[in-house]
């Protein structure tokens, strides 16, 4: 991996392939390599950049407000800063999968100049119910004595499809790992955060352009009618729907993701080349 100075840490990322910019931002509490198939996929046809956002993987933490810990606002803020420090100028495809959309509708709503086209994965649109926020900020405050192998226990049944714990061992156990490698801080930071997101439904009539919507079949997360609810409200926004896969697509049937992915990139491509 590849570091670059930001303002609040040492970002770590992945950039690899040439050509049109794609961003690949993760999901919580995970790290770039839940994208291992999509960056080997794409970086034959595009730039793929997978960072590592604050306090996951090999990115530190930083400095963080205990009380409200990091926004989603503020992840977005660290993309740019990461776009500017690798020199690229030219608008980006932004790819966000489940906090990393969370992350996305900040980005769309602060940089939109920076957007070329979106892909929004696995993710929500809506604010936290107030039984959702009250969770959130629950395991924030006591996910430091419960450890991370707890998290990932309480996790694991959400983010993959029933099917995926009998024949995608090596997927589940990667997730694991992950979770339980990411530290007590961060995951207190992001849940702060992810409580007071705010609710994005009011932009999505408003973005304006090419945007991509792919919901796991079995997502339990973010439901199939939530984002085919997300696909109808955005202008012109394509939905695929990716077959035996729970919220964790990207790795439980990445053949089908990339697949869909390789058809919007080059959609993408051909519409910038017929406005040049």
């Amino acid at each position: 991996m590849n570091t670059a100075s930001i303002s609040t840490t040492e970002m770590a990322y992945v950039d690899r392939g040439a050509g049109l910019p794609v961003l690949l931002v993760h999901g919580y509490p995970l790290d770039h390599t839940m994208w291992a198939a999509q960056i080997d996929a794409l970086s034959g046809r595009a730039r793929v950049i997978a960072p590592d956002l604050r306090g996951f993987g090999r990115t530190p933490l930083g400095q963080v407000d205990p009380i409200r810990g990091l926004s989603m606002e503020q992840y977005a803020d660290d993309l740019v800063e990461l776009l500017d420090a690798l020199a690229i100028r030219e608008p980006i495809v932004l790819v966000g999968f489940s906090m990393g959309g969370y992350v996305a509708w900040q980005f769309v709503r602060k940089h939109a100049d920076r957007l070329r086209a979106l892909v929004a994965c696995d993710t929500r649109a809506a604010a936290d119910t107030e039984d959702a926020r009250e969770g959130r900020l629950k395991m924030a405050q006591h996910v430091a004595e419960w450890g991370t192998a707890r998290v990932a226990e309480m996790m694991g049944p959400k983010l993959l499809a029933p099917q995926s714990f009998a024949t995608k061992r090596d997927v589940v156990e990667a997730v694991r790992r992950v979770v339980e490698g990411t530290s007590p801080a961060a995951i207190a930071a992001a849940q702060r955060g992810m409580a007071d997101r705010p609710d994005a439904t009011d932009l999505l009539p408003k973005i304006d352009v090419p945007t991509l919507v792919i919901v796991g079949e079995h997502d339990l997360i973010s439901t199939q009618s939530e984002m085919e609810s997300i696909a109808q409200a955005i202008p012109g926004a394509g939905l695929a729907v990716i077959s035996e896969a729970g919220h964790m697509a990207p790795m439980e049937n990445p053949e089908k993701v990339n697949e869909a992915l390789r058809r919007f990139l080059d959609a993408v491509g051909e519409d910038a080349t017929a406005r040049a």
